[in-house]
């Protein structure tokens, strides 16, 4: 996710159980989404408004036809019937606040990036109540977030290290995990954004937007290492990270671009298989699937944000 015109968990226990413990903290990807296909019917909006000013950031889809969507203005977020295109307001925003990248568990729990505001969230969707709050002490921007093995793992684009916090109930504080090895990291303005997980459940996957490199990230050590790129040069102003079993979608958001590719299991290499456009793209900045759809919402950071400046989300089709 992106701030300025500069730009825009942890998840395994590793060893033996990695395999079984991904399969129960990937979220909602892999189990979900074959019955979701059936759900997402081609008569469902395809382009829906979002409130003037709302400056949109963030998308998370669950398992059933719902979305939710982070303001970059205040902090709020929003929730959007996907039938309908319909929404309201479920937590309210505060001055200073900021909600960029979003996750939501199984069990409800929606994980919140704080951008500059610097915080984690976790907001229980079934009651609208915050049950959590955290503040990591480096400052930056806390960007994007994913859901690995029994923790959520968030980026932080002003420096170099990833925070991880506990899923559901559990309080056992936050984590910070340094990134080191191969990683890159510039000397000011965002660095690492979108985060994702490797098809093989033993590691992460983040984007470095200004160079345009993927690195795979040991959860344990932080260490990096650059992913190959294969058919492409880059992925400049890479943003949201999704990824569909061995494929992986980056966008690319003042490219107004996806860019899709396949990933070896451990995500050693990416190989370009092809791109998605769209006219009604305006610097997308995060997506989430449910069914045969990819649903991103734009951020229009080319334009001036006023309280009146329009918002939308969109769909586009996996082909």
């Amino acid at each position: 996710m992106s701030q300025t015109p500069s730009l825009p968990s942890r998840r395994s226990v590793l060893g033996g159980a990695v395999a079984a413990t991904f399969a129960l903290g990937a979220g909602t990807a892999t189990a979900t989404t074959a019955a979701a296909a059936e759900r997402t019917r081609p008569s469902w909006p395809t382009d829906f408004p979002l409130p003037n000013g709302f400056r949109p950031e963030g998308i998370a889809i669950g398992s059933g036809p719902y979305a939710y969507m982070g303001s970059l203005a205040d902090g709020s977020v929003r929730r959007a019937d996907l039938r309908t295109g319909e929404g309201r307001t479920v937590l309210a925003g505060a001055t200073g606040g900021a909600a960029t990248g979003l996750k939501l568990d199984r069990d409800g729990l929606l994980y919140i990036s704080g951008g500059v505001s610097g915080s984690i969230r976790v907001l229980d969707t079934r009651t609208n109540r915050l049950t959590a709050t955290y503040q990591p002490t480096t400052a930056g921007f806390v960007n994007d977030v994913i859901l690995y093995g029994d923790r959520a793992w968030f980026t932080n684009s002003h420096a170099p290290v990833l925070y991880t916090v506990p899923r559901g109930k559990r309080k056992d504080g936050l984590r910070s995990v340094p990134l080191g090895g191969e990683w890159e990291q510039a000397p000011t303005g965002i660095s690492v954004n979108g985060i994702e997980t490797t098809p093989d459940g033993r590691a992460l996957i983040i984007v470095n937007s200004p160079i345009g490199k993927l690195f795979r990230v040991d959860p344990k050590t932080g260490h990096a290492t650059n992913i190959t790129l294969k058919g492409a040069a880059d992925v400049v102003n890479g943003d949201g990270l999704v990824r569909v079993d061995n494929t992986l979608y980056v966008v690319q958001n003042r490219l107004n671009l996806i860019t899709v590719f396949d990933l070896d299991a451990g995500a050693r290499t990416a190989t370009l298989r092809r791109s998605i456009t769209d006219p009604r793209f305006d610097v997308p900045t995060t997506a989430a699937r449910l069914g045969n759809r990819l649903y991103l919402v734009n951020a229009r950071f080319t334009t001036p944000p006023t309280p009146e400046t329009t918002y939308n989300a969109v769909s586009v089709p996996l082909r």
